[in-house]
């Protein structure tokens, strides 16, 4: 089978420092590089280098961002004929800064990723037949966003949605067109209007969100965890013990992982141990994509720690 991913596509332009700035503050950093990111290429090259036969639909701008980012992607294996070069903006860029505990903040340019439209539905429409999994993000036009997962809807495709950025106004009609979402707990709390303070905040948020319409609820809880609920059952996911050096693309990782494991006919909660690995060893190393964990470095970590 086959995963699409319909999302962002940016280039990262991330600088380290020891502390992250106040408000009115300036701080050094101690180094600066660019690397290829965007929530929806993060997750399309999560899936990819666990060996997921792996389509990307989205846009570039006419720059040399933007052909990087198509040879990044296609160095990958990553099927890129659903992504138009749009001449009339930018790239999209994502501006990082890291601090030395690997926590960050992201300010979001999105350029071509802004322009999606019906058009981009339409590119996807035509690949999705053979899909297994579409993997949504919302650093492109909400109601791109709502097409794509209404046409997959219809055809019987999982969608898996991951709601960040959150929105001013989550559409409460976009649940029941989602299988699987995963915000993390920021997020959550914007969706159900208070903090997840405790285990049975956490409980009462999962109970809310499910019945929207959702099925499958993962609130991905950072070094806490995740939790997983359905209306059937409701777990708290361990976190795994890694040395993580940078979060960034974490998320990502979360949910290529989700979307290769399931892509693979492996039950929910075989592919949330795949989407929890994933995530946790894309923190050991800086950046996104570069970080993310192959195949070989997935099934050696499940070796080591389950067999």
């Amino acid at each position: 089978m086959t995963i699409v991913v319909f999302g962002s596509i940016n280039m990262d332009l991330i600088a380290q420092t020891a502390s992250l700035p106040q408000l009115g503050e300036t701080v050094m950093g101690s180094q600066f590089i660019t690397l290829p990111g965007g929530k929806g290429a993060n997750q399309a090259v999560a899936a990819a280098k666990l060996k997921t036969v792996t389509y990307i639909v989205g846009r570039v701008g006419g720059d040399n961002l933007g052909l990087e980012l198509l040879q990044t992607l296609q160095q990958f294996n990553i099927n890129t004929e659903g992504v138009l070069i749009d001449q009339t903006i930018s790239s999209g860029v994502a501006m990082i800064s890291v601090e030395k505990s690997g926590e960050n903040t992201i300010i979001v340019i999105p350029g071509a990723n802004h322009n999606i439209n019906e058009v981009d539905v339409t590119r996807l429409v035509e690949i999705l037949p053979q899909t297994k999994v579409l993997l949504l993000q919302l650093e492109i036009p909400l109601k791109a966003v709502e097409m794509a997962a209404k046409e997959a809807k219809k055809l019987g495709v999982t969608v898996i949605l991951d709601p960040a950025p959150m929105p001013d106004k989550f559409p409460d009609h976009l649940y029941s067109l989602v299988d699987i979402i995963t915000p993390n707990q920021t997020e959550t709390e914007k969706l159900v209007g208070f903090p997840l303070s405790n285990a049975e905040k956490i409980k009462e948020a999962a109970y809310i969100l499910l019945n929207k319409g959702v099925a499958n609820l993962i609130i991905k809880l950072g070094e806490k965890g995740a939790f997983f609920a359905t209306q059937n059952e409701q777990n708290f996911i361990p976190p795994l013990q890694v040395d993580a050096v940078d979060t960034v693309g974490a998320g990502d990782g979360f949910n290529g992982g989700i979307a290769a494991a399931l892509d693979r006919g492996l039950s929910i909660k075989e592919a949330l141990q795949w989407g929890t690995i994933v995530g946790a060893l894309t923190t050991t190393k800086p950046g996104a994509q570069t970080a993310l964990p192959d195949l070989t470095m997935l099934e050696k970590f499940i070796q080591n720690k389950y067999e």
